[in-house]
Order: C-alpha cells, then structure tokens, then sequence
C-alpha cells in the first residue's frame, strides 16, 4: 500500500530551477489534496566575518535577509499561483506555511520534514560543479542520502524549456 501525501515540504534557494521544481510541488499536492510547506535557509555568515562585527549587526543582518526572502517567496508564489489557477484549486491555498530559517541548508531541509512531519520533499537540482556533483547538487545529494521520507529531485529541464515563470503551460 502506498502512503498517502498529505504535507509535502518544499525547499527552495529561490533560483529559477526552484521555482521551477514548485510547479511539481503543486501538481502533486493538487492531485493528493496535501499541503506545502515552503522552507528557504539562508546560510550563516562565515566566522571570519562574525569575528569583525557585532552580535547585534549580525542579527540585523540575518533579520533584513529574512525579511526580503520571506517577500521574494511571497511574490514569486503569487506569480506562480496567478498561472496555475485553470486548475480550479487555488493554489495559494495549497500552501500551508512559509519558513525562512538560518543555518545550514541540509540540516534544516531534515529538521523541517520531521517538525512539520511532511511525507514527501521536493528540491530541484542545480547540477552543478564536477560532473555535475555527480548528477546532483551537494544540497539535494545530502539530503537525498540522509532523509528517510521521499524525496523528489527535480532536474534543470532541457535546453529547449524556459524556467522562469512564464513557463508554465
């Protein structure tokens, strides 16, 4: 027997080929009547530049980022929404919440599946690097290797598919 999908945890870098990859996230909640989780981390700063600031500068730092991640997700996914909506679901309605957390992408992609107890991920994969990283990104490779839920890797399309979003169909 099969699970059912009722929450689906969907990471993004807020690349194009993660905007990309939401338009799968979408399609399986529709047809599974789940919820998405949204989650973007954004990466501590290096020590060396923690060392030469203050606690205070850092916190109003990752606040700002915070708070124009949250808007490039918030706009995006209504951009997306608006070229989905034939499907008679709103798609806004589909996701359940919106994470922007610090810290390191694969620990918090884990973290955020098991608090949120989502049964599904959905990443894309950038392919970049040696051999493309081995045909993934490090990221997705991780998480992939270390997540005992599944996990949806979804590729760069062709050459020949546009990914931003007037890609959608």
């Amino acid at each position: 027997m099969i699970p059912q999908i009722k929450k689906i945890l969907y990471a993004t870098d807020l690349s194009k080929n993660s905007a990309y990859a939401f338009y799968y996230a979408i399609d399986v909640a529709q047809r599974w009547d789940a919820k998405i989780t949204i989650l973007h981390v954004v990466e501590p700063l290096p020590p060396v530049v923690r060392f030469y600031g203050s606690l205070d500068e850092e916190k109003e730092v990752y606040r700002r980022e915070k708070t124009a991640d949250l808007e490039v997700i918030r706009k995006r996914l209504e951009e997306i929404c608006q070229r989905v909506e034939k499907s008679g679901t709103s798609c806004l309605m589909l996701v359940s919440d919106i994470l922007v957390r610090i810290g390191h992408p694969v620990e918090e992609i884990l973290r955020a599946a098991e608090e949120k107890e989502c049964d599904v991920l959905i990443l894309g994969s950038h392919g970049k690097g040696f051999l493309k990283q081995t045909f993934l990104g490090s990221v997705s490779h991780k998480v992939l290797d270390r997540c005992r839920k599944p996990v949806f890797i979804i590729p760069l399309p062709s050459e020949g598919v546009r990914i931003d979003l007037d890609a959608v169909s």
